[in-house]
């Protein structure tokens, strides 16, 4: 079972367009981030969590060819909006894609991609919408999947624990009833947006001391700005058994229950 991050970036990747910040003109490859989203791949089974506007160039850059189902954690266009291109694997696989998210965000992305849902051209995207309930664990396959809601500022955001790994982007604050479906994780992936506060996701310190609190073997966080600064200068910043993420980085475990990490690879 496997984990590639596709993207690792905020809502405006790294380089932003017309910055000349040291971050935005390094040549170090972790430094370059597009919009943020995850492929796990468990039991020949490709799961992606949120759909970037990079996710063409995510897939032919990672090499990975299928995805059988999306989870949504909500409907920011960061987070959706390369729907358009699961063109080619509804071709291929003549399948329609699962697509998983909560009401609210179903009923936003048949607003923006209105053309999916109200027309007949054969030429759109073929979706299949699985509405998700706070509380509710639910089935993708044969994977249970345990969502977990956070709050993005005012706005609750869905969360995803397989197993004792959990994926969180977005993040200001955790109520604590939804702190229980977090207990016992060896894999945690965690937003942390850049050093100074920030009205809707975390900081890096905010980011260090609640994945302390939750209290995974192993985090890793994503979601970076451009202003958290270079990557090579920020790791130095973090705790044992804390890491940042990077585009194609790759993490593999061999346990089924998506346990304590066996390789770390890009």
């Amino acid at each position: 079972m496997k984990i590639t991050f596709l993207g690792t970036g905020t809502s405006q990747g790294i380089p932003v367009i017309g910055c000349d910040c040291h971050v935005c003109n390094s040549n170090d490859k972790k430094d370059r981030r597009l919009r943020v989203s995850v492929c796990l791949e468990i039991q020949g089974k490709n799961i992606l969590i949120d759909i970037s506007p990079d996710f063409r160039f995510q897939m032919l850059r990672s090499g990975i060819e299928r995805i059988d189902a999306i989870l949504l954690t909500h409907e920011h266009r960061d987070h959706v909006g390369g729907l358009d291109d699961i063109r080619p694997i509804n071709f291929k696989y003549r399948m329609d894609m699962p697509i998983y998210a909560v009401q609210r965000v179903q009923a936003a992305i048949r607003k923006a991609f209105d053309y999916i849902f109200d027309n007949d051209y054969p030429g759109v995207p073929k979706v299949q919408q699985i509405a998700i309930e706070k509380d509710k664990k639910f089935m993708v396959g044969n994977t249970p999947v345990m969502p977990v809601e956070i709050m993005h500022a005012k706005l609750p955001v869905m969360g995803f624990r397989i197993g004792k790994f959990a994926y969180l982007t977005d993040v200001k604050t955790i109520n604590n009833d939804q702190m229980q479906y977090l207990e016992g994780l060896d894999v945690l992936v965690l937003n942390a947006l850049q050093h100074t506060e920030h009205y809707s996701h975390l900081t890096l310190e905010q980011a260090i001391a609640l994945a302390k609190e939750i209290g995974a073997k192993t985090t890793f966080f994503t979601h970076l700005s451009h202003t958290m600064g270079s990557t090579a200068d920020t790791e130095k910043l973090l705790p044992e058994n804390m890491f940042l993420a990077y585009d194609e980085l790759v993490i593999e475990s061999e346990d089924p229950e998506f346990g304590e990490l066996e390789s770390i690879s890009i």
